[in-house]
């Protein structure tokens, strides 16, 4: 009864849930130009995402994974659909997530084990997968109602279907470790706590034997997406594209957004997109215009490049961006290997390398 109490006067006066505020850049998440200036590698056909095994950086790269070499990129592995999550197992081996729906093994001691549905199940949009110390592989499945492309019509749908998965190598066992999440997209064991990021809700939070997730890092800016360790604790997070007035506007416009989902083609919607700028037809957004033949780059953007380095207690220590007048927006993943972060800008499908130790010289010196 309380809750729709509070529920109806957050409506009433527009703040809570119903409020259409959102942070902005400052301090440790001040813009700057690091992920659009940093070094191209390649331009792959359809990056989605990327692991490492410390010596080694695997790239998941439409149906082919790949290497990088000192003489580029080397296909390693081939398969019968797309790869939608990658993940490099300690004994050796990758799991991969074949087109949302299956998780399997190649390579090591657990070659070819599989998994199509998890604790009674099915999969549905297997978007990551990483792996824990005792063995067992982290999962989030974003949505249990529509495949890895709707994610977008998840959100317009107020998607609330999201799944954190443990799978076991040593005996196909699996358990559902969290449930009904807001498109549950990342997860990762830092400091012995399992970290999830939940993209809908805008923030990641901690699985540690409570009755509820608890927060590690709320209110921000983005639409977080997969989660890497960093060395000397805390993670690499990425965030695939930016929270706008506009968009979470419309999110609190029910009858609109209905009818714009019923009508229009989903590249159209007022909706976060991985690029922006190909089309006419784009939605505009206030002050998304170029001034005397410029693009503004504090226009408010349709896409965005953005890369949060958290801490062990999940405070921003500082953050990597691609501005809306940038091209390497809708980065989906970010590894650390060998002093270097790797990184995948999906929206210019380029695979991008940055050092660690310059940029950090630069930001906290």
């Amino acid at each position: 009864m309380i809750g729709a109490i509070k529920a109806w006067t957050d409506e009433l006066l527009g703040r809570g849930a119903a409020a259409i505020t959102v942070p902005v850049f400052d301090g440790a998440l001040k813009s700057n130009r690091y992920i659009e200036d940093a070094r191209i590698l390649a331009t792959l056909a359809d990056p989605e995402d990327l692991a490492t095994d410390g010596k080694t950086v695997f790239i998941a790269d439409g149906s082919r994974v790949c290497k990088i070499t000192a003489d580029g990129l080397q296909e390693v592995l081939s398969c019968e659909g797309r790869v939608t999550a990658l993940a490099c197992l300690p004994d050796g081996g990758l799991a991969l997530a074949i087109d949302g729906v299956t998780v399997r093994i190649e390579g090591g001691p657990h070659h070819g084990r599989s998994w199509k549905a998890a604790a009674g199940q099915h999969l549905s949009a297997v978007n990551a997968i990483s792996v824990m110390q005792g063995g067992h592989l982290l999962v989030t499945d974003g949505s249990a109602d529509r495949p890895y492309d709707e994610w977008k019509r998840d959100l317009m749908s107020l998607g609330r279907s999201g799944r954190v998965f443990e799978l076991s190598l040593a005996d196909d066992g699996a358990r559902i470790l969290s449930k009904n999440r807001a498109y549950a997209f990342g997860a990762s064991e830092i400091n012995g706590q399992i970290w999830f990021s939940e993209s809908w809700k805008h923030h990641v939070v901690c699985l540690d034997g409570a009755s509820r997730p608890l927060p590690v890092t709320d209110e921000l800016p983005g639409y977080p997406s997969r989660i890497a360790q960093a060395s000397g604790g805390g993670a690499w997070l990425t965030c695939f594209a930016l929270r706008t007035q506009l968009v979470e506007f419309v999110l609190r416009e029910h009858t609109y957004r209905k009818r714009m989902m019923a009508e229009m083609e989903p590249a159209h919607w007022i909706a976060p997109a991985l690029n922006s700028g190909n089309t006419f037809l784009e939605p505009m957004q206030g002050a998304q215009l170029k001034m005397m033949g410029v693009v503004k780059p504090w226009a408010p953007p349709r896409s965005y490049g953005l890369i949060v380095r958290l801490d062990e207690q999940g405070l921003v220590r500082y953050s990597l961006h691609s501005r809306f007048d940038g091209k390497n927006h809708g980065v989906l993943a970010a590894v650390e290997c060998d002093g270097q972060l790797y990184m995948i800008a999906k929206g210019s499908r380029r695979l991008l390398a940055l050092d660690i130790a310059a940029v950090e010289k630069e930001l906290i010196g």
